[in-house]
């Protein structure tokens, strides 16, 4: 199974690509997507063709999302929002489904701590994905992670009794 991961935002975009075979898991791709562009819409454009793009480039079985949380900052959230709607239409433009993962969530299942920092996330994805250096970005290991997270999840519920 291949699953594109996506840490959604209106400047850049993260994407990870990661596949599970052989009973292990295999960095296929990464990327950001610096969205360049007077306004929300012409940013929100680019990441939209820069996903659709990866998407067509890498075909994913499913996609693996980001989802939003409010913390202290309510403008922040409804930006990420808006970035993540563009993420779930671009997945929904080839039916793929799509899971949304608290940071948190991500966070815990990749290093044990739902508060890691983003070099933590960074090195970890490192490990776990046999690399030979750093995800070059923090969206990028952001987006690995998320995927990494997923295919971990569906995993596990393919191997429990039904």
């Amino acid at each position: 199974m291949r699953v594109i991961g996506i840490d959604p935002g209106t400047l850049h975009a993260g994407y990870g690509v990661v596949e599970e075979k052989g009973g292990g898991f295999r960095y296929v791709a990464s990327g950001v997507i610096n969205a360049a562009g007077e306004t929300v819409a012409a940013r929100l454009a680019v990441i939209f063709r820069g996903l659709r793009a990866a998407i067509e480039t890498y075909r994913p079985e499913a996609a693996a999302v980001e989802t939003v949380f409010a913390g202290n900052n309510l403008k922040t959230a409804i930006t990420i929002g808006e970035a993540r709607g563009v993420a779930l239409l671009a997945a929904a433009v080839d039916n793929l489904p799509v899971a949304g993962y608290e940071p948190t969530v991500v966070k815990r299942a990749v290093t044990g701590n739902g508060h890691a920092t983003k070099e933590q996330v960074q090195r970890l994805m490192q490990i776990l994905l046999n690399l030979p250096q750093l995800p070059p970005s923090d969206h990028e290991a952001d987006a690995l992670a998320m995927a990494l997270t997923h295919l971990r999840r569906q995993t596990v519920a393919r191997r429990l009794p039904r």
